[in-house]
């Protein structure tokens, strides 16, 4: 255990050993790391604790020196715990060079998943505090997360607090993605309609990709396909203009004309490589397997349902957004050496079930979620419809914020602690 001092914070680093698989406490364990904020002047007091599960799957928990709007209310009443969930972070980590390691990376990567997630945190929790329970703020995969928390432990939870994670309990992935690329059709309308002279700037960078082989700075070809999933940047408020600052840029005159900038393919490289978070390209379907059916590239598959994001098509290029496809690995280098593991996990059928449903019927705990009315990554209607499964879970849709409200904007965390205190 480690405290130290930080821009008028107090933090304290926690590691434990947890095991791989919770239900064999005796076989191999992996690390797990969590650090503690309070702001500084107020570690005396005994104020209660509040865990931050973030979004994902496969991000860190955030650093103190770059913290979101929710971090800095929630420091006015609550010792923060930011958990690197398994995997990530400073937690042991999973990437190409370490699953190398494993012979049998599918088979391990399964116990990343929410379920084990949360009987981390529930090892963590009674190492802080015992038994007392703490307040939980899921946002995105993290609410996810939370649900399951609600279903395993509850008398971990004091009051959840869920943001843009509201996900279906009992649809299939094949459901979650056919919703989602409704809502990145609508995310590709807002955008040409706030920069309609991307349109054709964005069809001329395709064009040249179709004809050159372009590779970005760090050696990687850049495809067609691959530039189509910056529409993942239409999400949230804080990316949402990106793409458009980056096509401004696109094009500078080369030795035999036209040719794409460094700084265009920098930023390109910055927003589409998972080298930073591996685990969010081979686990990113498995979070919605469970009832003994495969994901098996569920967004590629539905995919084929919406001709309007076929790049060679007659339409306007529109641009996807939080899928996955097997091809990416095969051009993502950090990537490559899992595709034979992804592929193992899209083909899974043994998951087990990550909600349970008549515990989320009888919940006592009280918890209420920010569900985004034009959310491009969770479902509104798909989390209504959970929201009302969860007995006591009080909903409020909101039209003022994107996918990363919390982060945005601390009214958004005042407003979940109104409606559950």
């Amino acid at each position: 255990m480690t405290t130290y001092r930080h821009n008028g914070l107090v933090c304290t680093d926690h590691t434990l050993d947890v095991p791989l698989d919770h239900a064999h406490p005796d076989g191999p364990r992996i690390s797990v790391f969590a650090r503690e904020v309070v702001a500084e002047g107020m570690e005396w007091r005994e104020l209660p604790r509040l865990l931050w599960l973030q979004g994902g799957p496969g991000g860190r928990a955030e650093r103190p020196n770059a913290s979101g709007a929710w971090l800095r209310r929630a420091l006015k009443e609550y010792r923060v715990v930011l958990l690197d969930q398994r995997g990530t972070g400073r937690s042991t980590p999973v990437d190409r060079t370490t699953l190398a390691a494993h012979p049998d990376p599918a088979t391990y990567l399964t116990r990343f998943r929410a379920d084990a997630i949360v009987r981390d945190a529930e090892l963590l929790r009674r190492h802080l505090q015992g038994d007392r329970p703490w307040t939980v703020l899921g946002q995105s995969f993290g609410g996810f997360s939370t649900l399951t928390y609600l279903s395993l432990a509850p008398e971990g939870i004091d009051r959840a607090l869920i943001t843009g994670g509201l996900p279906t309990l009992t649809g299939h992935a094949d459901d979650v993605y056919r919703a989602a690329y409704r809502r990145t059709l609508e995310g590709n309308s807002h955008y040409f309609a706030r920069y309609p002279q991307d349109q054709a700037l964005a069809e001329r960078v395709a064009d040249h990709l179709t004809k050159h082989d372009v590779r970005m700075p760090s050696g990687e070809r850049l495809s067609v396909r691959r530039f189509q999933t910056l529409g993942i940047t239409f999400g949230t408020s804080s990316a949402f203009d990106s793409l458009h600052y980056l096509l401004e840029c696109a094009f500078v005159a080369g030795a035999n004309g036209p040719a794409l900038s460094d700084p265009f393919l920098r930023g390109v490289d910055a927003v589409v490589s998972l080298a930073p978070r591996p685990l969010y390209g081979v686990l990113h379907e498995p979070i919605y397997a469970q009832g003994g059916r495969a994901t098996d590239w569920s967004a590629h598959r539905i995919r084929a349902e919406f001709p309007e994001f076929d790049a060679q098509g007659p339409g306007p290029l529109r641009f996807t957004g939080e899928m996955m496809y097997p091809w990416m690995f095969d051009e993502d280098p950090a990537l490559v050496p899992l595709k034979a593991t992804a592929d193992a996990l899209a083909r899974r059928t043994d998951w087990p079930p990550l909600y349970d449903l008549d515990r989320l019927a009888a919940n006592e705990v009280p918890v209420a979620a920010a569900v985004y009315h034009d959310d491009m990554f969770v479902d509104r209607e798909q989390s209504l419809a959970t929201a009302s499964l969860v007995r006591g879970l009080r909903p409020w849709v909101s039209d003022q914020h994107l996918h990363d409200g919390v982060k945005a904007d601390p009214a958004v965390l005042d407003r979940l602690l109104a409606m559950t205190s």
